[in-house]
């Protein structure tokens, strides 16, 4: 049996505070295609899903071909947002996200990974902005996995990294994160600080929630001291 842990994390609300430039890009997308302008709430709400499927949740009444040129058009406002003002550059990291994954890192058995609703392009560009790239070995984007809460993205760092699930947390903002990682069999904990409200983030019944960043260390502790 493999000593080794993973711990994967949600991007969008959980490492960065990316909402900002979310909101914006989509209420652009919206406007492009003349569509009703959706509300704040509505886009935070949908936030970690994939692209198409925040879409679809923001506008249910949409045909499938206006979903696809509402993606198409969300992806060059993002583009946009990214020369005007550095997009993922300007969401800043969460009090405490740095040093704990640095905290992580430093632990020879304990692997870390994304699962993230951005494609690998936006990930990449989020790694870059942050400095923070290096310290995740598994690296799992929306364009290639069905939409969480479908729990492939979490499949797929087990066999990137050779961890017993058994071994492996996910952590994330929102119920679709809560449910992926329960789906697959993942130890779960959700954080306060994203997008859905507390009271949706328990109604997913995570097997804790954190309020900070501090919290962390010894809420992975309690989970695999129970698991050996």
């Amino acid at each position: 049996m493999s000593d080794l842990r993973l711990v994967v994390f949600d991007m969008d609300g959980t490492l960065i505070d990316s909402q900002d430039v979310i909101i914006e890009a989509m209420g652009r997308a919206f406007e492009r295609l003349n569509f009703e302008a959706p509300t704040d709430a509505q886009i935070r709400s949908s936030i970690g899903l994939s692209l198409e499927k925040v879409v679809e949740s923001i506008a249910p009444q949409l045909s499938s071909a206006d979903v696809a040129a509402g993606v198409d058009a969300y992806r060059r406002s993002f583009i946009e947002l990214r020369a005007e003002n550095g997009a993922e550059a300007a969401a800043p990291l969460y009090p405490g996200a740095f040093a704990a994954l640095e905290r992580l890192h430093a632990q020879d058995e304990i692997l870390m990974g994304v699962a993230t609703g951005k494609a690998r392009r936006g990930l990449d560009h989020a790694y870059t902005s942050h400095g923070i790239g290096h310290f995740f070995v598994t690296h799992q984007t929306a364009d290639r996995h069905p939409s969480k809460p479908h729990p492939s993205m979490l499949y797929q760092t087990l066999s990137d990294t050779g961890c017993e699930v058994d071994q492996a947390v996910m952590i994330g903002d929102t119920e679709f994160d809560i449910e992926m990682g329960k789906a697959a069999g993942f130890a779960t904990i959700g954080v306060s600080w994203g997008y859905h409200s507390l009271d949706r983030l328990k109604a997913a019944k995570p097997d804790f929630i954190i309020d900070s960043y501090s919290e962390l260390d010894a809420t992975l502790d309690n989970i695999w001291q129970a698991g050996s």
